[in-house]
């Protein structure tokens, strides 16, 4: 092993104090030898996904010491997008993000760690770990903490969004509150990430695809005593990265993360990985962009069909052979690249076992001949605009109709739930993009109420984001956004805005001279911010960028 950036605390004479510190924690002389490693544990008791991970860390601080490692564990924040929706607390949820990556880069500087293992669930906090590997550079392994079980009820699976589609039903009338009451119970029984193929799970099975957690370990339930294991295993694994000196940039690259994106595709995973990816392709210095999700949705057909769109959960995808599974049926469309485990993607593929054909389909048999994820360009977007195109019903794939535009989320849904919606409205939710909200919001509210109601032809466009668990023809990170003058800032109630998914365009059907005439009074909406927003929305960058803060 060469030398240890912990040698910079804990080697020489001149080391005696900080020595003194590490002894009035335990530490031996014979571990003041071995590789310092940090545990990024983001435990808390409000968010479901995480209750559980106090229980995984203490499996890797056993696999780091049996590796002849150090472990030194520091606590992570976590924001549960969940509880935070439909209401103020969902602006917080996107720059959570950046406070998770820098907080961890904070603590591996300051304390030179040799090896760092970042144990996490859900939306944001997998992403900011991953953000914080690429960015530090040392050796790193992420464990992803699973997703809960499957609600049940008259013998349906449940997730979340039934409860969030359950109150658009209420309020059409389609279903009563002591029912909404029983769904509301039972939907969620325990700990984990929610259910489906929703942001949590889906970046989970991008970090595995990555190569930057352990084979298999993406789709584990949290309640399995494999994760238990994994969780050792990776504590084990980091040690030997640090001896070995493998570091994240040396996992996470452009063929890597281009695999990351053909698992995406072939999973119809949520539209939120388009901005995670871009965001550790620009702190790992890696060139990615929008263009190169529609080139390899066009080579990946969609063969996963997954909730929210389709019946299987995670639990399935498990059950079927996980990501290695996936990979396997990939495997011809694969780059090869290294992992966090020592073995390389090829070979992952081919000694992986597909254990159900119906969850994990033939190239030959898909769900859809092309990727479940689509990059919209157009005079509406002319930066870009993402719509997971795997749940969307083929019949809304090509659309024109008149605009109904809405200043914020709240409005939208107001109207929503009083039934002013006509079918065959285009509603437009501006001004929550990341500067304009800011934070870029997710609209599951709005989008479940949607599907509550039962609307078939209505199309919802926003500069804001949508939940892993939207459904539908729900079209988001629109940019420019509103707050910097975007093509949306301009769009009136009854403008025409044609959208279609086979060309991949997204127009607002207004001349150029009349959208001029409008730039030119339009004015930015001043909202008063304090504190964390008012200091992200000065540095955020647009969302086809990765939202990422300069």
């Amino acid at each position: 092993m060469t030398d240890l950036r912990s040698d910079s605390v804990k080697k020489g004479y001149e080391r005696a104090p900080n020595r003194s510190l590490l002894r009035s924690l335990g530490v031996t002389d014979r571990e003041m030898a071995l590789p310092f490693i940090g545990i990024a544990n983001a435990y808390n008791t409000i968010v479901p996904g995480h209750t559980h991970l106090r229980q995984l860390s203490d499996k890797v601080r056993e696999g780091i010491a049996a590796a002849g490692g150090v472990p030194f564990e520091f606590g992570v924040i976590g924001i549960c997008d969940g509880i935070a929706m439909g209401h103020e607390g969902m602006r917080y949820s996107l720059p959570s993000r950046e406070n998770i990556a820098d907080s961890i880069e904070l603590m591996v500087q300051a304390h030179r760690f040799d090896g760092l293992v970042c144990v996490g669930t859900c939306d944001k906090i997998v992403p900011g770990m991953l953000m914080a590997a690429v960015r530090t550079n040392i050796p790193t392994v992420v464990v992803t903490g699973g997703a809960m079980l499957s609600g049940m009820r008259e013998g349906k699976d449940l997730s979340l969004i039934d409860v969030f589609e359950g109150v658009g039903k209420v309020a059409a009338g389609n279903m009563s509150e002591d029912s909404l009451k029983d769904l509301e119970c039972c939907a969620m029984p325990g700990c984990g990430s929610c259910q489906g193929l929703y942001t949590a799970n889906t970046m989970a099975c991008m970090t595995e695809t990555m190569g930057m957690s352990l084979t298999g370990c993406a789709a584990i339930p949290a309640v399995d005593a494999a994760k238990l294991r994994i969780a050792r295993e990776s504590g084990e694994a980091v040690v030997s990265l640090v001896k070995k000196n493998v570091t994240p940039r040396d996992i996470v690259t452009n063929k890597s993360l281009e695999n990351a994106i053909r698992v995406d595709m072939a999973l119809g995973g949520s539209t939120n990985t388009v901005l995670h990816l871009m965001a550790i392709a620009t702190e790992a210095g890696v060139p990615l962009s929008l263009a190169d999700f529609n080139r390899i949705g066009e080579e990946i057909p969609h063969i996963c069909h997954m909730l929210p769109a389709g019946p299987h959960s995670m639990q399935s995808l498990y059950r079927a052979g996980g990501i290695p599974a996936v990979l396997k049926r990939l495997e011809k469309h694969l780059d090869d690249c290294p992992t966090v485990s020592g073995i390389s993607i090829y070979r992952i593929a081919h000694d992986a076992v597909i254990q159900n054909e119906e969850v994990i389909r033939s190239l030959k048999a898909p769900v859809g001949p092309a990727g479940g994820l689509r990059i919209l360009f157009g005079s509406l977007a002319p930066d870009g605009a993402v719509i997971k195109s795997a749940a969307v019903p083929k019949a809304m794939w090509k659309h024109t109709g008149p605009a109904r535009v809405f200043d914020g989320e709240e409005m939208a849904m107001d109207a929503i739930l009083s039934r002013q919606i006509k079918e065959g409205d285009v509603v437009i939710i501006r001004n929550e993009g990341p500067r304009g909200a800011p934070g870029m919001p997710e609209m599951l509210s709005a989008t479940s109420a949607l599907m509550g109601f039962g609307y078939r032809t209505v199309v919802l466009i926003t500069d804001g984001r949508f939940s892993g668990g939207t459904r539908g023809p729900c079209i988001g990170h629109v940019s420019p956004e509103a707050a910097v003058g975007g093509p949306i800032a301009f769009v009136l109630d009854g403008d025409k805005i044609a959208v279609d998914l086979f060309t991949k365009t997204i127009d607002l059907l207004v001349d150029t001279e009349t959208l001029e005439t409008r730039k030119a009074s339009w004015k930015p909406v001043a909202k008063p911010l304090t504190g964390i927003l008012a200091r992200y929305a000065k540095s955020v960058e647009q969302a086809n960028l990765g939202a990422v803060q300069r």
